[in-house]
């Protein structure tokens, strides 16, 4: 098989960048490597930054018809005060809120419509085994597609495959590890009539608790430090019971939906990123570029901002057949600053707010952050991390036309 992209990786930044050049006349090919998108507990929140890009290509309405929920403000509690953190509906954009949407839809929609051009093809159960090189450079994957050994020949491959890429394994590249105080539990409880409509987060000594509201039911995130997860399953499922009732009270009526420890899924935060995201032939993005903290939920979303960039700048080099190593470079030189400021605002957080909740005694006091208190006085300061969160830094507009 011969294509101008190769894209490893079907989640939201390699399946936005497969469409996007498909749609500039850019011959694609994506590797996915499951037999679908259906895995539970993937980011599922669609930022306004990424709602904005869809309505830029003018899919928003037909997007807006599939299931989703849409939550406007961010709401904490350090110990027993209450505060209010972020504040969407004053953003710049048509959608000011976060669209709580299953990722799998997300991912279906886009397959769906990069199917309408004829440059785009999907492969699924397409697990790459390694990288073609010829003189230097990347030319293409060797991959297993559906049991069978497949070459996939290009001017360009994109890892686009996850915190865990094998694209960036495989090419070697040099990766600097910022490092997470934490890890995740992910679980669900069921929604009731008279829940809050917002986002909320538990910060307490020694237990911080994330709760997203996904209208029918609660996306929670039990936080635990970094590598004590056998500890934690090891106490027992009463033990997270009880913990759960004590940070929200108002939910102790539904803990016993977590039969046993199996209903829990851990999910292994790491922050990390790539020297150089590319080599000759070869390009990385999203989270194989640079793995980012759970923290704002904005990784999938700075991820399809990678893709946009790489889009506006790769798509007319791929199609002219005159890609040049400085082009890859000019997409890294565009995405590091973005990158390289929200893990450092990922890191400011993690070492002043949750590692120290985290380390602290079950029952002891927590205080609430000063920064957090000025929003209170001062509740315009709350526009600051929904803009954070909501646009990113340095939003991408897209910038290539239907080939």
């Amino acid at each position: 098989m011969k294509v101008q992209c190769c894209i490893v990786g079907g989640g939201p930044a390699g399946m936005m960048l497969g469409f996007l050049l498909a749609r500039a006349g850019v011959t694609v090919a994506v590797l996915e490597k499951h037999a679908d998108f259906l895995r539970d507990f993937r980011g599922d929140t669609v930022h306004p930054s990424t709602l904005n890009v869809i309505d830029e290509l003018g899919l928003l309405d037909d997007f807006l018809k599939l299931p989703h929920h849409k939550i406007s403000r961010f709401a904490g509690q350090f110990g027993d005060t209450r505060v209010q953190i972020a504040d969407f509906s004053h953003l710049p954009v048509r959608c000011r809120y976060i669209a709580m949407m299953p990722q799998w839809d997300f991912l279906a929609f886009l397959a769906a419509h990069g199917r309408q051009y004829p440059d785009f093809a999907l492969l699924m159960q397409a697990d790459v085994q390694e990288l073609i090189e010829a003189d230097g450079r990347v030319c293409g994957v060797r991959a297993m597609v559906s049991g069978a050994t497949v070459e996939i020949h290009a001017d360009l491959v994109v890892g686009a495959d996850g915190r865990h890429s094998t694209v960036r394994a495989k090419a070697g590249l040099e990766v600097d590890v910022l490092g997470a105080p934490m890890d995740v539990l992910w679980f669900r409880l069921a929604h009731k009539a008279g829940d809050p409509e917002e986002m909320m987060g538990r910060f307490d000594a020694g237990s911080i608790l994330v709760m997203l509201d996904r209208g029918d039911y609660w996306q929670c995130a039990y936080v635990i430090a970094k590598g004590s997860a056998e500890k934690v399953r090891a106490a027992g499922i009463e033990k997270v019971r009880a913990t759960i009732s004590r940070l929200m009270p108002a939910f102790a009526d539904r803990v016993g939906e977590l039969r046993t420890m199996d209903d829990l899924k851990l999910l292994t935060v790491g922050v990390d990123r790539l020297k150089q995201w590319w080599k000759p032939g070869m390009l990385c993005i999203g989270d194989a570029a640079h793995t980012m903290s759970p923290i704002g939920g904005v990784g999938i979303n700075i991820a399809i901002q990678d893709a946009v960039a790489a889009s506006n700048i790769l798509a007319a080099p791929l199609r002219e057949g005159r890609l040049e190593d400085s082009d890859l470079a000019a997409v890294q030189e565009r995405r590091l600053f973005p990158a390289r400021a929200t893990q450092a605002a990922q890191v400011f957080l993690q070492d002043r707010i949750i590692a120290p909740s985290l380390a602290g005694t079950d029952g002891g006091k927590v205080e609430v952050p000063f920064i957090v208190r000025l929003m209170q006085w001062f509740p315009v300061l709350r526009r600051l991390p929904a803009r954070l969160m909501g646009m990113g830094v340095r939003p991408e507009h897209v910038r290539t036309s239907p080939g």
